[in-house]
């Protein structure tokens, strides 16, 4: 499971309730995402759009790499 940082924590009802002040702090990278928490679940994340480019650019060169190791394999 991932590790999360406490400022990085919120509830459904702080987002909410707070919702300019957290999307400020996570598009300028203040903090690096917004963990949501409702009923005492881990809900959803949100990133900036530069992070989530990011992360989407890893999984393409990641399925780029299964892609070719299965060319090799044969499979």
């Amino acid at each position: 499971m991932a590790s999360f940082k406490q400022d990085e924590i919120y509830t459904a009802t702080e987002v909410v309730r707070n919702f300019s002040a957290v999307l400020s702090k996570v598009s300028s990278e203040e903090l690096k995402k917004a963990v949501i928490v409702k009923n005492n679940k881990f809900e959803a994340v949100l990133l900036s759009m530069k992070e989530y480019e990011r992360l989407e650019k890893a999984v393409e060169l990641l399925n780029i790499v299964y892609a070719q190791k299965r060319q090799k394999d044969g499979n």
